[in-house]
């Protein structure tokens, strides 16, 4: 009988000792996505969400009322700014009307698990949209994706969306037939990647076929002008900004380039 008795005290010492090591894993590996998203980060003070800012004082102004679908990965859904990208910002402040289908991690291309066509399929397509902003993914840089070429056509079977070129046409053929809307795609800021530069270039000349707009961060020499101090506020890594970069860098840009582009 004893024996029973200290066996059931050694099981129980034994499942309290492993229930105690597990919560500590488990505290270890929450503190460490804390820091990899960047939670602590200045850049993410609690000063620059977007609980913080203040409607523009043009409440009629052109982005207010309007209904925008947002259509993008981990940069649309603001994955290293406690989820609060530049949507949520011009929500907040302009007025805009966001229907965010963010994911972190898919890509254009269709043969990467999760994908942006495949999300995109589960926008409602009777909703009334005024424009259709689509993110260029860094993910397809990440994994290598293929390029392809611009085809000759503008039906979504003419398109392999297998590659990016083929992908990123079908998106602006798929949005244009479903919600018949203005369509704008956005590039990341510069980062230390061949593969994007290629991406944008390869945008660039998509762009040309079939006149949407581009809001080409990429490229744009104020964007690249920021100091390192400014910069390391900003990003909490060479993709992803902070709260204070969405804020303060990020979507001011948006801000004009929709403004002037809806109203075209």
């Amino acid at each position: 009988m004893m024996k029973k008795q200290t066996k059931k005290r050694g099981w129980k010492k034994a499942l309290v000792i492993a229930a105690i090591i597990l919560g500590a894993l488990l505290l270890a590996f929450g503190a460490l996505v804390i820091v990899q998203l960047g939670y602590f980060l200045p850049g993410n003070a609690a000063a620059y969400a977007v609980s913080s800012v203040q409607p523009s004082a043009q409440t009629d102004g052109p982005l207010s009322g309007k209904t925008i679908i947002f259509l993008g990965s981990s940069v649309t859904d603001g994955m290293n700014a406690r989820g609060e990208s530049f949507v949520d910002y011009l929500a907040a402040i302009d007025g805009v009307k966001p229907i965010k289908e963010a994911v972190s991690g898919t890509t254009l291309i269709t043969t990467k698990g999760k994908n942006y066509i495949e999300r995109m399929k589960t926008i409602d397509p009777s909703i009334y949209a005024d424009a259709f902003v689509c993110q260029l993914s860094t993910n397809d840089a990440t994994i290598g994706a293929p390029l392809g070429r611009v085809s000759q056509g503008k039906e979504l079977t003419d398109f392999d969306t297998a590659t990016v070129a083929g992908a990123i046409e079908y998106i602006i053929c798929y949005a244009r037939q479903t919600w018949n809307c203005p369509v704008v795609f956005y590039t990341g800021t510069r980062y230390d990647s061949e593969a994007y530069g290629d991406m944008v270039d390869l945008l660039l000349e998509i762009q040309q076929k079939w006149d949407i707009g581009v809001l080409d961060l990429w490229n744009d020499a104020d964007m690249n002008a920021v100091s390192a101090e400014e910069y390391a506020l900003y990003m909490a890594n060479g993709i992803h900004p902070t709260r204070a970069g969405y804020r303060i860098w990020w979507t001011p840009k948006f801000e004009a380039y929709l403004s002037e582009y809806l109203e075209r």
